[in-house]
């Protein structure tokens, strides 16, 4: 079982500080990670706390959003509107290895935290700014959150219903994408300043970051100059072997794997060797009568049972499970994803996982301004 903190063990960020002053999702999820594996994160809030602290539901009063994002930092709340704040934020600056921020472009310059201020007290300091559209181009100022993000790098327009009409995403890519992006940035930039000792800038925009996500589909755009026909394409349900199926019980399957090895395999299973050769054909109307043939063969069957039946084959599949199901499963628990803390509160567990210095989950969550005092007390403010 994995152990909130580990005081004696070492880890891969030991001795690093971080200055957090991004909210919502991308910024502070990547600076949990950081803490996660030894760094010293110090959240620094504004009069008003993070918001995430009031949304969705609460396990012992905290939010779940909050507890993921938050844990193991100390949170501290500095108005810096004002100089006795910005006086406290250059002191924290001094003695740290890395800011992280998400104001509109502009907003930092304004209050004399942006980077050129950060690098006059701490020319080693690394300085990541995450933006929707980054800080340069024509949309620098144009606010977005993760749905905006998608509309406007053609994602949405991927993610159709059977009507054809776009749908909602459910998952925010946008800001992941974002995050784990900016994480690689700071992670090189400190790497590269063990060299030279020299810091650098961060210019992070989730739109770049998000876009980037996209090589294993942009065929249709970048080779022939056209859109995708989003039903016929392979990712999208256009493969025979790579598409949704509903069963008896209303429940669905997913065929995830379309190397002709698995076709092969499920088709000799299913009696009809003979549709073998049309999943070789490209994705589309070509495979059409192997869709018809899963489609009513998968109907005439509950879930449980096509899982029984599919377990022993070597075919790319997975019931199409809800997400408590999946936080339930019995290999996301052995791998550690789900971790209870003592006061009952339920954490994801660390996706990095090293044979050394492994990271450690520690629970701490400050109440708004908690550490403040303390940090403060540090610079002898």
């Amino acid at each position: 079982m994995m152990r909130p903190v580990l005081l004696e063990s070492t880890m891969k960020l030991e001795g690093v500080r971080v200055l957090d002053l991004s909210l919502f999702l991308p910024g502070p999820h990547l600076t949990m990670m950081m803490a996660d594996h030894g760094a010293d994160v110090i959240k620094v809030e504004p009069p008003s706390g993070e918001p995430v602290r009031e949304v969705g539901l609460k396990q012992a009063g905290v939010s779940t959003w909050f507890r993921n994002t938050h844990r193991g930092k100390r949170c501290i709340v500095l108005d810096l509107k004002s100089e006795t704040g910005k006086a406290a934020f250059a002191r924290l600056v001094e003695r740290a290895d890395v800011v992280v921020e998400a104001f509109r472009p502009g907003v930092a310059k304004r209050l004399g935290i942006d980077y050129d201020s950060c690098r006059a007290l701490n020319p080693a300091i690394v300085y990541c700014s995450i933006s929707a559209y980054g800080q340069t181009g024509p949309k620098v100022q144009r606010p977005a959150h993760d749905l905006a993000m998608q509309a406007d790098s053609g994602v949405v327009s991927l993610n159709l219903g059977p009507d054809g009409s776009p749908a909602s995403p459910h998952m925010p890519v946008a800001d992941m994408a974002g995050s784990l992006m900016a994480l690689s940035a700071i992670l090189m930039a400190l790497y590269r300043r063990e060299k030279t000792g020299s810091g650098d800038y961060i210019d992070l925009s989730m739109q770049d970051a998000l876009m980037a996500w996209l090589p294993n589909v942009l065929g249709p755009p970048f080779a022939e100059h056209r859109d995708p026909v989003v039903k016929d394409e392979r990712s999208w349900g256009g493969n025979a072997l790579y598409r949704l199926y509903r069963c008896s019980d209303d429940r669905w399957l997913a065929l995830g794997g379309a190397e002709h090895k698995f076709a092969d395999n499920l088709l000799d299973a299913l009696e009809r060797p003979d549709l073998a050769p049309l999943c070789r054909l490209p994705p589309g109307p070509g495979q059409d009568p192997v869709k018809a043939f899963l489609a009513e063969t998968f109907a005439t069957r509950t879930l449980e049972e096509w899982v029984a039946f599919l377990e022993p084959l070597d075919v790319c599949w997975a019931p199409v499970k809800t997400l408590t199901e999946a936080f339930n499963d019995p290999h996301t628990r052995a791998r550690e994803m789900v971790w209870t803390a003592p006061d009952g509160g339920t954490h994801l567990g660390i996706p990095i996982r090293f044979a050394n210095e492994p990271g450690r989950i520690d629970p701490r969550l400050d109440e708004l301004g908690e550490s403040t005092a303390d940090v403060l007390a540090e610079l002898g403010l």
